[in-house]
């Protein structure tokens, strides 16, 4: 078992709040999802520190490079590990990452999208570990994502027994 507060300090790293969603904003459906084990994870933006929506918003390839989306998904990494803690209580008790979807707004001709993903990964990755972290993604680019994000990232992972 991972004590993730613990790795997330050792890393410098820090949760923002749950997200919060935007005043008139109707959503239809659970950010998190839990189903026995499984915890299915709506697409994220990422968040600021008070759980405000932060985006980015664009198309990388034009009105961001690929590192700028490199660490807006590293920071989509813990607005989703956040709005997970709110609904698990303890990030302890995940015992595997499944998979990772990512989506990436994307100019003409921008192909980098496999390296935007990269930064939720890696972030992950550095977290977890690889025994727990390891998943299998998909990155995308996409001519637009609602709201006009640049990046939208969901993701299923598992839960430990009881």
């Amino acid at each position: 078992m991972v004590d993730v507060t613990a790795r997330l300090q050792a890393l410098g790293l820090s949760l923002p709040a749950p997200t919060r969603i935007p005043a008139g904003v109707h959503i239809p459906f659970d950010l998190v999802r839990v189903r026995g084990r499984r915890v299915m994870i709506s697409g994220h933006p990422k968040s600021h520190a008070d759980g405000r929506i932060a985006g980015p918003f664009g198309q990388l390839g034009t009105d961001l490079t690929t590192k700028d989306g490199y660490d807006a998904s590293r920071e989509i990494a813990l607005a989703v590990l956040a709005n997970v803690q709110a609904e698990i209580g303890n990030l302890s008790r995940v015992s595997g990452w499944a998979r990772v979807f990512g989506m990436v707004n994307s100019a003409p001709g921008f192909t980098d999208q496999h390296l935007v993903i990269n930064g939720f990964s890696d972030l992950v990755l550095e977290v977890f570990g690889p025994d727990i972290g390891g998943h299998a993604r998909s990155a995308i680019g996409v001519a637009g994502l609602p709201m006009n994000f640049a990046i939208e990232i969901e993701a299923e992972l598992e839960l430990s027994e009881g």
